[in-house]
């Protein structure tokens, strides 16, 4: 073990378990460590400091080690500048680029520490004119100058709360077994609490929340002011609108029973709104009088309706260019503080990618792998219910409005 690097990590090492995970992925990957100094806060707000000694047996590995430390928050005790490189072309990277995480990120540049903006995983760092700034591929220019390996990036990864939260960051397991009558109670809280110290509240959708009847609750989400931003697919919003058109989702009326030629009816919806040109037409022109997509307009909530290859139309506002609707997200979600990502895969690993690990979001799916696949791709910050959508969601828009007005008496 020739190659040797000093590494230095500050934080709540030990109740958040960083300090384990980081001496763990160093023997994972087969290199070895000597704890130079150690000190431990002796507080609950108190943090630790721990200076370790990497060592590998090859440069490579070495530097393999050290890139896996960085996500943890590890830097390098002798920190110089963050390295530049510059790009050959549109989307042409060089090697050895620095691949971002969903922290918050630093790099050293002028000798000073300057912060990223826009965090989200997967991306470049570009630097211009003294700023760092989250960069997705699709966005890099012939030209501009990338972070290139871990020098100089320092990153802060989540740690435990100092205060019981629901979103704490040690209860990022997924179960089935929660006491879901105390998780919408404690959701209902943190959502109120939200809009309360002015945080924007996202929700992700897929047209489950329609299809098993739980439309009306969003809507009402909507109206009382709890979502400000509605992520989802066309199928939600042309199910939403059959559902005020004709009484049916997937041609099932509200009992569930298919309908005669039902499966026809969200073609039929389509097609009205393409006769007024657009959802806000047909909700001027009297066709639509309730629903989600009613409620986002009348109270001017800003919608993202992504396209896909399966969709049916699709409606004039659904974006059919994916690298087009993939920035459309990401600009809508700027300020997010919550994302409540209700029986979508889909949206809901794409919202992840997308977001920084210092948003709350909480996963409800009556499927776990669609929780375990978002928390796989990194969102360490997600809660997951496994619970039906058509049963959580209105008991969760009854419990909101009943501490929203509660909270309106004690004002």
């Amino acid at each position: 073990m020739n190659y040797i690097a000093d590494v230095e990590m500050d934080g709540h090492l030990i109740d958040s378990l960083i300090l384990t995970r980081a001496l763990d992925k160093i023997m994972d990957l087969g290199g070895e460590f000597e704890i130079r100094k150690f000190s431990i806060g002796k507080l609950k707000n108190e943090p630790s400091h721990v200076h370790i000694t990497v060592k590998g047996k090859d440069e490579p590995q070495l530097n393999q080690i050290l890139e896996e430390l960085n996500a943890l928050g590890a830097r390098l005790v002798d920190m110089e500048d963050a390295r530049l490189d510059v790009c050959a072309g549109d989307m042409v990277v060089p090697r050895g680029f620095y691949s971002t995480t969903n922290h918050p990120t630093f790099i050293r540049y002028g000798g000073s520490w300057i912060e990223v903006e826009g965090s989200r995983m997967d991306c470049l760092i570009v630097v211009k004119e003294g700023r760092a700034r989250c960069t997705p591929l699709h966005h890099i220019k012939r030209g501009d100058r990338v972070v290139v390996g871990t020098t100089g990036v320092k990153v802060v990864p989540p740690e435990r709360p100092r205060e019981r939260s629901l979103f704490g960051f040690m209860s990022n397991e997924v179960s089935s077994e929660r006491p879901s009558v105390e998780i919408v109670r404690q959701l209902a809280s943190e959502i109120v609490r939200t809009r309360q110290q002015g945080g924007r509240i996202a929700a992700i959708c897929g047209p489950a929340v329609v299809h098993t009847g739980a439309s009306s609750a969003l809507a009402q989400l909507i109206r009382d002011g709890y979502i400000h931003l509605l992520l989802a697919g066309n199928a939600l919003a042309a199910h939403d609108i059959e559902r005020q058109l004709f009484g049916t989702s997937l041609g099932m009326d509200c009992q569930g029973n298919v309908t005669l030629g039902g499966h026809r009816n969200h073609l039929y919806a389509i097609s009205e709104i393409m006769a007024s040109g657009s959802i806000q037409n047909a909700i001027r022109e009297g066709k639509i009088k309730a629903g989600i997509m009613y409620e986002c307009i009348a109270n001017e909530v800003p919608f993202v309706l992504a396209g896909s290859i399966r969709d049916d139309g699709p409606l004039p506002e659904v974006i059919t260019d994916t690298v087009k609707a993939k920035d459309a997200m990401a600009a809508s979600l700027k300020g997010v503080t919550m994302a409540l990502m209700m029986s979508t895969m889909l949206h809901s690993i794409a919202t992840g990618n997308l977001l920084p690990s210092s948003v709350k979001t909480i996963c409800i799916d009556i499927n776990p792998s669609t929780v375990t696949k978002l928390m796989d791709r990194g969102t360490a910050q997600a809660i997951g219910l496994v619970t039906d959508v058509g049963v959580f969601l209105p008991r969760l828009a009854d419990e909101v409005r009943k501490m929203g007005e509660k909270g309106d008496r004690n004002a």
